[in-house]
């Protein structure tokens, strides 16, 4: 498959990306972040493509209020990957990786017309 779909099984929003590609048959691959943690430099590398660590985190998540304050001024790569591989879910969803490796994040009907050609 040439399309990964990056997300949480249990996320509506990967639901429903999940049933978009589905209805536009568009083959992908889904794994679940939180069962397959991904490595450091992966996170590091969707990060820089996507304009920075806040395009890749979801500051309005529950999970991000949650925090303690401290933590969530992680101030080096290495602290962001860590609270992402500590937090799953703090993660934007679903994380979309094109066979030719370009990312993006998010869902909406009209962002994957768009990114899909449909």
């Amino acid at each position: 498959m040439s399309l990964t779909i990056y997300g949480l099984p249990n996320c509506d929003t990967c639901r429903k990306a999940r049933n978009w590609l589905a209805r536009f048959e568009v083959a992908h691959d889904f794994v679940d972040y939180r069962a397959n943690p991904l490595p450091a430099a992966t996170l590091k590398a969707w990060a820089q493509q996507l304009g920075g660590w806040e395009k890749l985190v979801n500051k309005s998540s529950t999970t991000w209020r949650n925090l303690l304050p401290q933590r969530k001024n992680p101030g080096s790569d290495p602290e962001w990957t860590l609270l992402l591989k500590e937090y799953p879910a703090l993660m934007r969803r679903p994380v979309v990786v094109q066979a030719d490796g370009t990312v993006s994040v998010g869902f909406t009907d009209n962002g994957f017309k768009k990114l899909f050609g449909k």
